[in-house]
């Protein structure tokens, strides 16, 4: 069935139009009979905004453009100013929050919302900036997210309560066709307008009550097709989005011929994908017209449908891969089209019917084209670059008004500053690490109190991991997001790539193993983590006391250690804490490469103890245990407590300007289950590494998080 389609396709043979043109019409009819189609939620006035909603902005929350983490504040504005400059502005933005953090401790989808800085609050206040430019905000629900921490309602009206706290007007429905039945009702009784968003393809039978969705995966021909939903309910938007693709021309060329909406997503859960200045570029000529024209691409005129679909531009003959859909109300006519080639076209015709007193414009050159009239048709030519778009729109010569000749002027403006190059290289990373030599290693010194002490070496060093949307760190090794890596994605020809970044080749969330080069000096490492009695030690012997407290020692009572667990590892803190922690101890962090040294030994072993998996010899509960709880699971340099109590902070904090992540080790006590989109908890090989992308202390302080440290 036609229905079942979220992409409805168009013939090859211009011959062919019309009576597809008529069988849409037929589909459009019928469907709406059987479905027995109520617009209500469509009519209502609080969900006007959702039809002008064209640019939509996936923002991770964690973004350093979005928050800075040095600063510690929220930038928005600054965040917004670089899409306007960029992209055209934004129309809206989902708040993209627990994936890919999620699953590494109990905390669930709705903590994450709570301990983002500033809290729910800091989230309305952003909220409320929004509302001040006319934009709106999403939030996003996971529906996978069941194993960990559980709320005291249904998934449905905890969200609700996160929607009223942050003032948001949409929930953004993650891996999801549609919302459950109760999502409608729990939203409108808290407050009306709030929509909602599937990422999935949205059937038919809900797109009465979901004024938003999102268009991917839809495969798209030569030549261009109709979104199913969008030819259904012309005031339903959807977002056209490839979020891994590097040429984003054939999404915008299926949005401006659907008279449609884009997702703008470059931060992608942590790795860099970023739109090429061409399609930037394509992007900003396009948006200032949809908005303009809004009542134009989101319903129907009186006298028919008001939108045709590939209408006869007046070729002489054959198919120069130049298509039009035609737009028409209230005696204006516009005409959308999409170059779908390679080569510029200096002179891509078309003729339309004249219609007298009219005049016609070059909507994206910014100019007014004057034509050959004759026989009751006038005929144009258009300028056209390769892969662009185009619009021409015929309007009564009283509707050319200043205010319409200052929108001309602007958009001449933006031709003028436009950038063809169809790629941009993701931006580099640079490691910030402080100075490891800050604590030295005597060098005749054969042992240090509490430490192993490791001899220098140089090995081919075996590094674990899983892959995942968030990315890996950039070494030459594996293989980083280079932009003929990104084609490689493109291509589904990603069969021997270390960097995690595609989800349709087959290889998400598998286990990737990847050699590299690694070189240490003779350094010293604790034999076990810092426990809880410890950093109380250094807490009275200096008054420490973090400049954003939020979830310091949050497990601790009335500022001490709770009874029983002095001598479990110390958690609740983040890098910040156990950097200041060493620092007093006259130590330092380890590195990645010497984490993983100590815990493996020269044999480079699977496990501290070996290679054998024994889960007698680490800590396989649900809680943590003592540092010396597990003395058979001792590594060769002699250091315990390396596999499965806590993961462990190491130095190898790195940043791409976007995300900020670091590398941790060993794995947890904690394991979230049932969802391939949780971060990996449990016991971990010695080789093992885990992005965590970091944020802010409140959020970077973690259950299940420890350290220990070194000197060298």
């Amino acid at each position: 069935m036609i229905e079942d389609r979220p992409m409805l396709p168009a013939p090859e043979e211009p011959a062919h139009w019309p009576e597809w043109r008529r069988e849409l019409a037929a589909f459009r009819r019928e469907a709406r009979e059987r479905l027995r189609y109520d617009t209500r939620m469509y009519d209502a006035p609080a969900f006007a905004w959702t039809r002008a909603s064209f640019s939509c902005c996936v923002a991770m929350a964690f973004d350093e453009r979005l928050y800075d983490p040095r600063a510690g504040r929220w930038t928005l504005n600054a965040f917004l100013d670089e899409g306007q400059r960029e992209f055209g502005g934004y129309d809206s933005l989902v708040y993209w929050h627990a994936y890919p953090r999620i699953g590494f401790d109990p905390r669930n989808q709705f903590d994450f919302y709570r301990d983002m800085p500033g809290g729910l609050p800091a989230l309305a206040g952003l909220s409320d900036d929004l509302h001040a430019k006319g934009l709106r905000a999403f939030v996003d629900y996971n529906p996978w997210d069941t194993s960990t921490r559980r709320e005291p309602v249904g998934d449905a009206q905890a969200m609700t309560g996160i929607v009223a706290a942050t003032k948001a007007d949409g929930v953004f429905l993650d891996t999801l066709a549609s919302g459950a039945g109760e999502w409608r009702g729990v939203l409108d009784a808290a407050r009306p307008g709030v929509a909602l968003e599937s990422e999935l393809a949205l059937p038919l039978a809900h797109v009465h009550d979901h004024h938003l969705s999102w268009a991917q995966g839809l495969g798209d021909g030569r030549v261009p097709g109709v979104l199913r939903n969008k030819w259904f309910e012309r005031r339903h938007m959807m977002h056209v989005i490839d979020r891994w693709s590097r040429d984003h021309t054939a999404e915008l060329h299926t949005a401006w011929m659907n008279g449609t909406g884009m997702m703008v997503w470059e931060n992608v859960f942590g790795s860099p994908v970023p739109w090429s200045p061409r399609d930037r570029s394509i992007l900003r000529a396009m948006l200032p017209i949809q908005r303009r024209f809004v009542d134009l691409f989101t319903s129907e005129s009186g006298s028919g449908e008001g939108w045709t679909p590939l209408v006869d531009r007046g070729l002489s003959g054959g198919d120069d891969g130049v298509y039009a859909s035609l737009w028409e109300r209230g005696g204006v006519r516009l005409w959308t089209l999409v170059n779908r080639t390679e080569e510029s076209k200096p002179g891509a015709p078309l003729e339309v019917a004249d219609v007298a007193g009219s005049r016609y414009f070059d909507l994206v050159a910014g100019c007014e084209l004057e034509g050959r009239t004759g026989a009751g048709r006038r005929r144009m030519e258009l300028a056209m670059r390769s892969r662009a778009i185009g619009a021409v729109v015929a309007m009564p010569a009283d509707a050319v008004t200043p205010d319409f000749e200052a929108f001309l002027s602007r958009q001449r403006e933006l031709d003028a500053r436009a950038d063809w190059r169809a790629a941009q290289a993701p931006p580099a990373q640079r490691r910030l690490l402080p100075d490891l030599a800050a604590s030295p290693l005597p060098a005749d010194a054969k042992s240090q109190p509490g430490m192993a002490v490791i001899a220098a070496r140089k090995w081919s060093m075996v590094v674990a991991f899983r892959e995942r949307e968030c990315g890996f760190y950039e070494d030459p090794a594996f293989r980083p997001l280079t932009p003929a890596v990104l084609d490689q994605i493109d291509q589904g020809k990603r069969h021997d790539i270390g960097e995690s970044g595609s989800v349709a080749d087959g290889r998400l969330h598998q286990a990737v193993v990847r050699t590299r080069r690694a070189s240490v000096g003779r350094y010293a490492i604790d034999k076990v983590p810092v426990t809880n009695a410890e950093f109380d030690r250094f807490l009275a012997a200096t008054g420490y006391r973090p400049a954003h407290a939020e979830n310091f020692l949050r497990h601790w009572v009335d500022g001490r250690p709770p009874a029983g667990l002095e001598e479990h590892p110390v958690v609740y803190v983040d890098l910040g804490d156990a950097r200041a922690y060493a620092a007093w101890a006259g130590k330092r962090l380890p590195s990645e490469e010497e984490w993983q040294l100590a815990a493996q030994g020269a044999l480079q072993h699977l496990y501290p103890w070996g290679d054998e998996w024994l889960p007698e010899r680490c800590n396989t509960g649900s809680t943590t245990t003592p540092v010396l709880a597990f003395p058979r699971g001792k590594s060769a340099s002699g250091c315990l407590d390396l596999c499965g109590n806590v993961w462990e902070w190491t130095e190898s904090e790195r940043t791409d300007g976007w995300t900020r992540f670091c590398i941790l080790k060993g794995g947890s006590h904690y394991r979230a289950s049932g969802s391939d989109w949780y971060a990996d908890g449990g016991p971990r090989y010695c080789n093992y590494a885990a992005k965590f992308i970091l944020m802010w202390p409140g959020l970077d302080r973690c259950s299940t998080i420890g350290f220990r440290c070194a000197r060298g």
